[in-house]
């Protein structure tokens, strides 16, 4: 869909064109006139982009505290088997990676159960969780719907559901959500902050989406309506793009878009996956002078940082999300409420080359949250 103001029609995204048969894009001029300078100091001190700016600046901050401070003060009971299903996507085997890493503090056992991010593969992961009867199950990815006839049978046993990075609600079956739709739309204004403030509020801009993962429509049309607010005029386009694309044509699809629409002077992504590849995809067509930005940085998108290939994104909470589902189960197992952290604001971060981590990969927000969890299991 397309949302490309001062245009009456837009053409539809062309069919996928191999890199190596485009042509170089011709260089465009630089030459400025007062009309445009003068256009662009009126921009640089407009409401909108002064708004930018200082989220910008917010949002660039280095978070130090994990947001849970109540101690569990309760002796945490061992050898809980838990099953964690992914949602088929790199950030969920992240997430349950280092949900691993937290319940191995306490003596659990975590089994992680795999899926195709299809309804059926999901399904399937639900009806082998069943047959586990596992202390609790964690997921990621997947609204209720998906799953609904299992999610009551989990619900009859008795056995918790903890998700997160899903269009859903708390209660009915699950008793945890994080990064939920309310959660989770401060990422798209951060993403617009940044285009806003890189382009002096002159910005045109192509917004590549994922509509398999509902959980992102929140980002998207957070991103959407600050950009409309704070850049008036600024061009916007929507492309959706199935899952499929991930690490197979989705540099294609980039390279076609951008040749098509010459005039657009930044891309963002609603999942860092979708621009693995991209960078050398836009290198070989010979275009030139895009500025990227991602939601869901990873190691690789962190890279392109460090070497100029993209220029920002939105890093996701994983290592801190994860370790505080294992904080809500270890209240949980030991009779407690788990609205402490049901509340907690987990902390999110823009990341661009001027605050990018030495230790490059998917580094956690709060440094040290491993120690600030275990000192509220009583591990320290």
């Amino acid at each position: 869909m397309s949302s490309r103001p001062r245009r009456a029609a837009r053409r539809a995204l062309t069919a996928t064109v191999p890199v190596t048969a485009l042509l170089v894009l011709a260089a465009c001029g630089t030459a400025t006139t007062p009309a445009a300078d003068s256009a662009k100091a009126a921009a640089s001190d407009s409401p909108g982009l002064i708004a930018a700016r200082t989220a910008v600046k917010k949002y660039s901050e280095h978070p130090d505290r994990i947001p849970v401070t109540t101690p569990v003060g309760k002796k945490i009971p061992s050898g809980k088997k838990i099953d964690f299903i992914l949602c088929g996507v790199q950030s969920c085997q992240d997430l349950a990676n280092f949900f691993t890493a937290g319940a191995n503090q306490l003596g659990w056992q975590v089994q992680q159960i795999a899926t195709q991010g299809t309804p059926e593969s999901v399904q399937a992961a639900y009806q082998q969780a069943l047959r586990d009867k596992p202390d609790a199950v964690v997921s990621s990815g997947f609204p209720r719907a998906v799953y609904a006839k299992q999610l009551a049978q989990l619900k009859a046993a008795g056995i918790p559901v903890i998700q997160s990075n899903a269009d859903d609600v708390v209660g009915d079956g699950i008793s945890l959500l994080k990064n939920g739709p309310d959660d989770v739309a401060v990422q798209g204004e951060m993403l617009a902050s940044w285009v806003v403030s890189d382009s002096n509020g002159q910005a045109d801009t192509v917004y590549f989406d994922l509509p398999a993962y509902t959980i992102l429509k929140p980002v998207k049309d957070t991103f959407a309506a600050k950009y409309k607010q704070w850049c008036e005029g600024c061009a916007l386009d929507t492309v959706d793009v199935p899952i499929t694309s991930i690490g197979k044509d989705m540099p294609d699809r980039v390279v076609s878009y951008l040749r098509s629409h010459p005039k657009v002077t930044h891309v963002v992504f609603s999942l860092g996956l979708l621009n693995v590849g991209v960078p050398a995809a836009l290198k070989t067509a010979g275009i030139t002078g895009r500025h990227i930005a991602v939601n869901v940085g990873d190691g690789q998108n962190y890279q392109y940082i460090q070497s100029g290939l993209s220029d920002a994104a939105m890093a996701l909470n994983s290592h801190e999300a994860a370790w505080l589902q294992v904080d809500a189960l270890a209240r949980h197992f030991t009779g407690q409420s788990m609205d402490v952290d049901q509340k907690a604001v987990l902390p999110n971060m823009l990341i661009t080359k001027d605050n990018l981590p030495k230790t490059l990969g998917d580094f956690p927000i709060v440094e040290d949250y491993q120690a600030q969890f275990e000192a509220l299991w009583g591990l320290s």
